[in-house]
């Protein structure tokens, strides 16, 4: 949950979160289809999030936090089960063939979900002009990103191996969306670097039934795994898992929660520059002005947002002065 008050902290230490965030959320999209050339998909899934699960409760309990809340149990399964099992899984699934940065791209629509699917919201942000704006031009975007793919599809007749795996990242991607605002909605107590591990390691176990219904486990050799794989799952479960998820926490106390909020639009850059630059993925002009319209229309949508955060600290600054004039009056009579 956003904490509604801010914390002071160093600038360069705002900096580095910042980058952290910006960078490793961004990368984990070519990590995740490095990591899944050599380890199962479920697999792999299952082994990140248990293992950076189990790691941040060490963690806790070395600190001597309390590692179990019944009643913060089930809404921290449900939280994990919709963000890592239907969110980030749809991802895991779908880069065994789909590029990565094509995946980012469409990932990046997610905010748009959200707006949608707040309902208590609705009778807010649907007067926004800049949110309904925001999510025609959003629309349009994901209708040209998809344009360009479908008819590449109809045109060499694979439409049954690749818009399946489209359709699974939007499925993705509203499950991400409704997580999130479950969690919104739906605050848990006790420490929440405990309620994240717990996150973790449920979806990260129910990631192995899928596994074995996928017979993942027949013909696998842990031996023959490349280096290059393990690397790419240690940096998912350090870098991604921990320390960028850690990042993000700490921002939201320091930082105003719109301006954290970027990350979501900077990350599909990230993953598109790596995918190109490391992966020799192919980007259109036409998929990078759908990005463009992507990423406008998630400003739009939080215009509205930063305009309330502005007016709610003229107010405040102005009953602070308020304030102030009437105790310095009070001490002049």
């Amino acid at each position: 949950m956003t904490p509604t008050t801010t914390k002071s902290a160093s600038p360069i230490l705002v900096i580095i979160a910042f980058a952290t965030v910006y960078i490793v959320w961004g990368s984990t999209y070519f990590f995740i289809q490095m990591a899944i050339h050599g380890i199962p998909p479920l697999l792999m899934g299952a082994m990140r999030f248990v293992t950076a699960g189990t790691l941040v409760l060490i963690w806790c309990a070395i600190k001597g936090e309390k590692l179990f809340n019944r009643s913060s149990i089930v809404p921290t399964a449900i939280t994990g089960i919709l963000l890592l099992c239907g969110g980030n899984g749809a991802v895991i699934w779908v880069e065994q063939k789909l590029p990565s940065a094509m995946v980012a791209i469409l990932v990046s629509a997610a905010p748009i979900w959200f707006v949608l699917l707040d309902r208590q919201n609705w009778s807010v942000n649907f007067k926004s002009r800049s949110t309904v704006a925001g999510l025609i031009i959003g629309f349009a975007g994901v209708i040209l990103l998809f344009g360009e793919q479908l008819g590449g599809i109809f045109a060499d007749g694979s439409v049954a191996s690749k818009l399946p795996g489209m359709l699974l990242l939007i499925l993705g991607s509203i499950s991400w969306s409704s997580g999130s605002l479950f969690a919104k909605h739906h605050p848990t107590e006790g420490s929440g670097a405990v309620n994240v591990a717990w996150q973790m390691i449920i979806a990260g176990l129910l990631f192995l039934p899928g596994s074995f219904l996928n017979h993942e486990f027949d013909h696998l050799n842990l031996s023959q795994v490349p280096i290059k794989a393990w690397g790419a799952l240690s940096y998912l479960v350090v870098f991604g898992s921990i320390a960028a998820y850690s990042a993000y926490v700490w921002l939201l106390q320091v930082r105003p929660a719109t301006q954290v909020s970027t990350y979501a639009y900077v990350n599909p850059v990230i993953a598109v520059i790596l995918g190109m630059f490391f992966a020799h993925e192919h980007v259109s002009l036409l998929q990078i002005s759908g990005l463009v319209i992507i990423l406008g229309s998630v400003l739009l949508i939080n215009l509205s947002k930063y305009r309330k955060t502005k007016n709610e600290t003229a107010i405040e600054a102005e009953q602070i002065s308020v304030n102030t004039d009437g105790a310095l009056q009070e001490c002049v009579k």
